[in-house]
């Protein structure tokens, strides 16, 4: 939290208090991701006069600031930066001699409406922005409402921002509250990880949902924070709500970026490098007890009610009753006594324009993909649990790890980091779909669409894809012996449409080919294909 709104607005008339009266006397660089900024009452031959260093880190795994009194510069391998703000293009300052030209004076520090972004505002209509966005941090200098200069220049949309837009207006109101569902991501989206953290915990202590209520206490505890320095996903954090214990407390919001800087930057390389593969493998838990969880709710509610077999045999036990309808048609439903369960009535569907037996040759045919389906649910059970307990068993290897050498070493015989998936079972790999009978997967994106077409299907496998825009390719499994049936390439190619960019349009042309017939020439991007044969079907946009 130590570039959230929360804190960043709370900081502000901290550190404006620290630099009132100061001028920005220089900016300098010595680590590519990495500006110092020095602020003092005056600049004399060899020191300033009550200084004020603020050092920002802006990299794209982690931004964040130290407050300081002395910053030492080293004395290779620095740059000057923004010299026209700092002075540094002046002589001496004719008003006080042995003293060189002051930069801008500071003029206020402010943070910014439901945004990481903090400004200090200097002389003349100049503006130093910290931009702590995700993976996009940066600084920029504005001059009145424009930018005119940045740090990190290989982000060039920066370019075009305007200082006026940057506070973001948010409905926070309980009428939005409730008008969005209860969904309180989208009132605040600035909470980040650890207040959300928070906020599901107690809900979840709670024994309810995230209620009106209890978000107002979080805000109050945001407004009057206790500033605490915990462990975060394994990570040092910097926490204003009590979500964990704490390593260390603070009073000041100075003190504790401080803190919270020298504590994450100060990590060995040993901490760093466990910290990052027990989040991995802490992520890959939860999706695994997520899909496990998803896989025996769908076992346990097929046992509710009777099954397709079950509905078959009642079918056909009351043929007698089934009343004809013109042409050989039948009702929409019939409801019979279910033999099954003490004769309590049961309403059976019917399909109108099928005979009796026909549908209940329906509920057979449906039957025999249940089994399928059931045996394919039980083993994706098995290997979540397997999943399960090797995940467990690498975590616990790993975490009293010391050694830097044995812990890549470990990491490496086992598969866990690299751009190789860490799993080879399709069904986690891919998107998967069980329909009568045949196995659907579906690529998640432009390298995982790669991985399917060229490692997991095979030539006589079916390849979908959206015809003329992007979207994920589909791969229907060939069973031996067996036609894809039509009514599973028309389910495979919604499938295809749903996964494009032709999502909402009302049809869908979908190329249909053998996988045989697609190829990938060197020197394609990630995701592109050449197909060398072609039908097209169209369809609506159906998803699962």
């Amino acid at each position: 939290m130590h570039t959230n709104y929360y804190f960043l607005r709370q900081l502000a008339p901290v550190l404006q208090a620290r630099l009132q009266g100061l001028f920005f006397m220089e900016c300098f660089s010595q680590d590519r991701d990495e500006v110092v900024l020095a602020f003092a009452q005056a600049r004399g031959k060899a020191n300033y006069y009550k200084p004020v260093f603020v050092k920002v880190t802006l990299r794209p795994d982690f931004s964040g600031l130290l407050v300081s009194d002395d910053v030492r510069r080293a004395r290779t391998n620095s740059v000057d930066l923004f010299n026209n703000l700092t002075g540094n293009e002046g002589g001496d300052d004719p008003d006080r001699p042995g003293m060189e030209t002051p930069g801008k004076a500071v003029l206020g520090v402010r943070s910014f409406l439901n945004e990481r972004c903090l400004a200090i505002d200097l002389a003349d209509g100049y503006t130093l922005l910290f931009k702590f966005f995700g993976n996009r941090p940066n600084l920029l200098i504005f001059n009145e409402n424009d930018v005119e200069d940045l740090f990190n220049s290989k982000l060039v949309a920066d370019r075009n921002l305007k200082l006026d837009s940057i506070d973001r207006p948010i409905d926070q109101s309980e009428t939005a509250f409730m008008a969005a569902a209860g969904d309180y991501r989208k009132l605040f989206p600035t909470f980040g990880k650890l207040v959300r953290a928070y906020v599901e915990k107690r809900a979840q202590e709670a024994g309810t949902g995230v209620t009106w209520a209890m978000l107002q206490d979080v805000l109050r505890e945001l407004d009057q924070p206790t500033y605490s320095l915990i462990r975060f996903e394994h990570h040092p954090a910097l926490s204003l709500v009590p979500l964990a214990e704490p390593i260390r407390t603070y009073s000041d919001p100075i003190e504790a970026t401080n803190g919270f800087f020298i504590s994450y930057n100060g990590q060995n390389v040993v901490d760093r490098e466990r910290a990052d593969v027990l989040r991995l493998i802490d992520k890959r838990l939860k999706r695994a007890r997520a899909l496990l969880d998803a896989n025996l709710q769908r076992l346990i509610s097929r046992d509710d009610g009777p099954s397709h077999e079950e509905l078959g045999n009642l079918l056909m036990a009351n043929l007698h009753n089934v009343p004809v309808l013109p042409g050989g048609r039948s009702p929409e439903t019939i409801t019979v006594e279910d033999f099954y369960r003490d004769n309590r009535p049961v309403t059976i569907r019917l399909k109108v324009d099928l005979s009796p037996q026909r549908n209940a040759e329906g509920y057979y045919r449906k039957a025999k993909n249940e089994k399928i389906e059931a045996e394919h649910l039980t083993q994706q059970i098995d290997y979540r649990e397997k999943e399960i307990d090797e995940l467990q068993a690498h975590r616990a290897v790993i975490e009293p790890m010391q050694s830097l050498k044995e812990l890549r070493r470990y990491v490496k015989q086992h598969g866990l980091l690299g751009d190789a998936p860490a799993s080879t079972d399709p069904a986690e790999l891919f998107k998967e779909v069980q329909y009568e009978g045949f196995v659907i997967r579906i690529g998640r994106n432009a390298k995982n669409n790669d991985l399917l077409t060229q490692r997991y299907a095979y030539k006589d496998d079916l390849w979908l894809h959206a015809r003329d825009v992007s979207g994920s390719h589909v791969v229907v499994k060939y069973k031996a012996g067996k036609p894809f049936p039509k009514t599973v390439i028309e389910r495979a190619a919604e499938l295809a449409a749903w996964y494009s960019k032709r999502r909402t349009d009302s049809l869908c042309p979908v190329i249909v080919t053998p996988k045989k017939f697609v190829r990938k020439p060197k020197g394609l991007a990630e995701g592109q294909v050449v197909v060398e044969k072609e039908d097209v079907v169209l369809v609506v946009p159906k998803g699962e």
